[in-house]
């Protein structure tokens, strides 16, 4: 365990964050699941929708800091050109 203040407070920052992070994590793995869903189901407007909602969850997260641009980036058109096959 930390001994000096500075560490106990760098300790449980990261842990604050290590809980804000993984709720992001969890947020768009849950808006990736139901966008896969909606792709496979073929419901244009739900795709739409779905998309919308990982985008925004990207776009949160990217202002955190939480996901590089680069990343969002790839991850988005690779969602688009899903989108484009249906």
């Amino acid at each position: 365990m930390a001994n000096h203040v500075s560490a106990i407070k760098r300790s449980r920052q990261n842990r604050v964050r290590n809980s804000v992070n993984s709720q992001y994590h969890s947020k768009l793995r849950t808006a990736l699941n139901k966008f896969n869903a909606s792709v496979e189901a073929k419901n244009s407007e739900e795709i739409q929708k779905s998309f919308s909602l990982v985008n925004s969850i990207l776009a949160k997260a990217l202002k955190k800091g939480i996901f590089k641009k680069q990343n969002i980036s790839r991850k988005l058109s690779l969602l688009s050109k899903q989108i484009q096959k249906n």
